[in-house]
């Protein structure tokens, strides 16, 4: 239907400027631009001014930090010979004496590093075995008794180390500082050559947003030189001062390493027959595990197999439903119950008799298939188990307690 002309809208007329107001605005325009103009040149002349000027400042600055790191890097590394040099003394004066108590410190460190720490963690490692497979057994008695072992060879070690004379732990002392300064000259003198090395092209250099001091040294020039010098001096007087002394500790060192590989190899065994029950126990689960999928398959299957049969029935169902519907339509004396009307009855019976039997059939296969299933995770869950305790003594901790080496050093 068309739109009556006397209701159409007509919009008002565009809004007209005068020429005095199109000329003015000409005007603002232009000076405007013509002011922007001028300030840009000026910024453009001061950032060109303020950028050489702090180019020649940041490359002056550079150049200064340059010569400051070579004069350091030098002054450390005269330092660094010079405490080479007599620590070569300290060394070659201190042989004799630290022979015998080398040999029992790399027992200790042997039994320290390596022994002990190697039981402790295989006992760590043991607590994450899980569920049933967390049992005090014979593997985690023996390891305990290793650790004894290990703890009473560590002790006679300790009490014959005791028993060397005051000089050579004054020289070990000596040395101890010696190595430490020489260590913080090495990672101070790396670090300042790698400072030199750096330029500010790299690509790795950052910027630092955070609120500490970058500077936060406290020690004094002074302080630092008088370290060096002290450990020089200190080692000159341990070098002259220092007495041959021997210390014949076979005997010792024998019976604790003998002691120790005896409780090693008993512990070694009683890992070797734990894993063998495991993977025992393992395997039949793994065969358990193989018939309970194969009967679940079956039983899904079979599930699958009555859904049909069931589907197939109801469809029988639904037909003899529709055609008791359609024989309700028939006029006057023709709606007889007749043996046609009694048959369709019968098979409606029948058929929800069969339905119902089917669905109670797929009802307990779907249960047994749950507890199939159920069954089939709790084996997963036993087999998960065993893995993790094999993984534990036989990669972990096994693994790990082949590094255990004794012998007389």
């Amino acid at each position: 239907m068309e739109q009556n002309p006397a209701y159409v809208l007509i919009p008002p007329p565009p809004l007209k400027f005068s020429l005095g107001q199109w000329q003015l605005n000409n005007r603002h325009r232009y000076r405007c631009s013509e002011a922007q103009q001028e300030l840009a040149e000026r910024i453009l002349t001061e950032s060109q001014r303020i950028c050489e000027l702090s180019t020649e400042k940041v490359r002056t600055n550079k150049e200064e930090t340059d010569h400051r790191l070579k004069e350091k890097i030098e002054d450390i590394d005269f330092r660094k010979k010079e405490l080479l040099r007599i620590r070569k003394e300290v060394l070659l004066e201190s042989d004799a004496l630290l022979i015998y108590k080398e040999r029992i410190m790399d027992a200790l460190a042997s039994v320290r590093r390596n022994a002990l720490v190697i039981c402790e963690k295989c006992l760590i490692f043991r607590e994450h075995r899980l569920g049933i497979d967390l049992v005090r057994d014979n593997v985690e008695e023996e390891l305990l008794k290793e650790c004894d072992v290990i703890k009473g060879a560590e002790s006679l070690l300790v009490r014959t180390l005791e028993q060397t004379q005051e000089q050579i732990r004054r020289l070990k002392a000596t040395l101890y500082y010696m190595d430490h300064d020489l260590e913080d000259k090495e990672n101070n003198l790396r670090i300042d050559k790698h400072n030199l090395t750096l330029k500010e092209t790299n690509l790795n250099l950052s910027i630092y947003h955070g609120t500490s001091r970058l500077d936060p040294s406290t020690i004094e020039l002074n302080e630092w030189e008088l370290q060096t010098d002290n450990n020089i001096v200190a080692a000159s007087k341990e070098v002259n001062s220092a007495r041959p002394l021997r210390c014949y500790i076979d005997r010792i060192i024998s019976q604790a390493i003998n002691d120790l590989r005896d409780q090693k190899n008993a512990t070694d065994e009683a890992f070797r027959q734990r894993i063998e029950e495991t993977k025992e126990a393992k395997m039949k689960l793994e065969l358990q595990h193989s018939e309970v999928m194969r009967q679940a398959a079956e039983m899904t299957k079979n599930i699958t197999e009555i859904e049909k049969s069931i589907a197939e029935k109801e469809r029988y169902l639904a037909l003899a439903h529709t055609r008791l519907g359609n024989r309700c339509q028939r006029p006057g004396l023709e709606l007889t119950r007749d043996l046609v009307e009694i048959q369709l009855v019968k098979e409606v019976y029948d058929l929800r008799e069969v339905v119902t039997t089917l669905q109670d059939t797929m009802f307990e296969a779907q249960a047994s298939l749950r507890y199939l299933l159920k069954t089939q995770i709790q084996i997963e869950e036993d087999i998960n188990v065993k893995t993790n305790t094999l993984k534990i003594d036989e990669v972990d901790c096994m693994t790990l307690r082949q590094s255990m080496d004794y012998h007389a050093y």
